[in-house]
């Protein structure tokens, strides 16, 4: 039997924009710091690390762990796109429940450049040209940022097929704004109205700019642990994992002519499921969650890829307020991608950390009174998904 894994140190550093933040390897080494003084234990006793990053040489988890320390211990880099931070996080998890360490830190980070994500590499074939070839032939490709297109293409989709209002989409983003207003670490926290958010600029309908994420730069971290390095440690009642798991595409992604398909709803859907039947525990126990609204559109699909509502009922789930405190799912408290930001390699370990704190009690203004359980989405396209979900007893 698997151990069980405990996060006991989190961490991060507040999300700032590009050419305002501090080098990768500083915001990792604070982030880590921030961790390790949490977890009330020294560097020392870490038996792994592992660091996230998407945007940098090759060993830049080396350069930013040995701001911790210098132990010997072996450092694994991690890239899966935007849910980088999540992977890294599992296979700290893995590393403590099949026994191959007592204790590990996962540090994510990013340094990331201003404006829209664009290819770095020229000279080979692009790991998205499969999902590019789809949007190609179900809805062409013009000049707007390709993720955009990907994601608007879905939001899209979702609205001729139910007849979801464009407000909808807008509504989720000024919950956003709401939420990052009393977060000190989030990037946006200047409340807007939907009515202001409409009339930003359009990017790729139905999406305006303010429900687009910002590139961020920023820095978070965990500690995990077995319950004997717990106990050890006088730890008691930690946070710990209560199931996790990661999918890759299906063939549904590229054959079944479908935006939303193709943006990872059955990726998202199908790690859910397994995630609740290795929990015994299904969505309507959860309390709080984050997803990866890296756009309005995938915050809204992820509702129903999750079963917090069913698939069709995403809208009046929104309008009725079932997404935010006082409904039945508080989703994204941090102010989520859209508004706490998205430095895509600390993304997962900033929503294990805002989990944590709500476990808890720790989450301030922004707390879900009560939360016991809480559920992570963490997305990437080309692809991976990565749910976690987070108890404490």
């Amino acid at each position: 039997m698997p151990r069980k894994v405990n996060v006991i140190g989190v961490g991060m550093v507040p999300f700032a924009k590009p050419g305002k933040s501090e080098e990768y390897h500083v915001m990792a080494r604070k982030a880590g710091e921030a961790a390790l003084a949490d977890a009330k234990i020294p560097f020392t006793d870490v038996q792994q690390a592992f660091a996230g990053y998407v945007f940098g040489d090759s060993t830049c988890g080396q350069r930013a762990i040995y701001q911790l320390g210098q132990t010997g211990i072996p450092v694994f880099n991690v890239n899966n796109n935007c849910s980088t931070g999540s992977s890294a996080l599992m296979l700290g998890a893995q590393a403590v429940a099949g026994g191959l360490a007592e204790c590990v830190i996962v540090v994510g980070f990013e340094q990331m450049e201003a404006g829209a994500l664009s290819a770095k590499w020229n000279d080979r074939a692009n790991p998205l040209d499969k999902f590019v070839n789809v949007m190609n032939e179900e809805q062409g490709f013009n000049s707007a940022p390709p993720a955009a297109q990907m994601f608007g293409g879905a939001g899209r989709e979702y609205r001729w097929k139910y007849g979801t209002k464009r407000e909808t989409f807008a509504k989720i983003s000024a919950k956003a704004r709401q939420h990052a207003s009393k977060n000190p670490y989030a990037l946006f926290k200047e409340v807007l109205s939907v009515e202001e958010i409409m009339a930003s600029p359009e990017v790729f309908d139905p999406l305006t700019r303010y429900q687009c994420c910002p590139p961020t730069c920023g820095a978070a971290a965990a500690v995990l642990c077995s319950d004997e390095f717990a106990k050890k440690h006088g730890i008691e009642k930690p946070v710990y994992i209560a199931a996790q798991t990661m999918t890759t595409d299906y063939p549904s992604t590229f054959e079944e002519h479908s935006m939303i398909k193709m943006v990872g709803f059955d990726m998202a859907k199908n790690a859910a499921k397994q995630v609740y039947e290795k929990a015994g525990i299904g969505p309507e126990d959860v309390d709080v969650v984050e997803l990866h609204d890296c756009f309005t559109a995938n915050e809204l699909l992820t509702y129903e890829a999750l079963g917090l509502c069913k698939e069709g009922e995403a809208e009046k789930f929104i309008w009725d307020g079932d997404n935010t405190y006082g409904g039945k799912f508080v989703t994204n408290p941090s102010g989520g991608l859209l508004s706490k930001g998205h430095p895509l390699g600390a993304t997962g370990l900033a929503q294990c950390t805002e989990l944590v704190w709500h476990l808890r009690g720790q989450a301030d203004k922004r707390q879900v009174e009560g939360a016991k359980i809480a559920l992570q989405h963490n997305l990437g396209l080309g692809g991976a998904c990565v749910v976690t979900m987070y108890r404490r007893d």
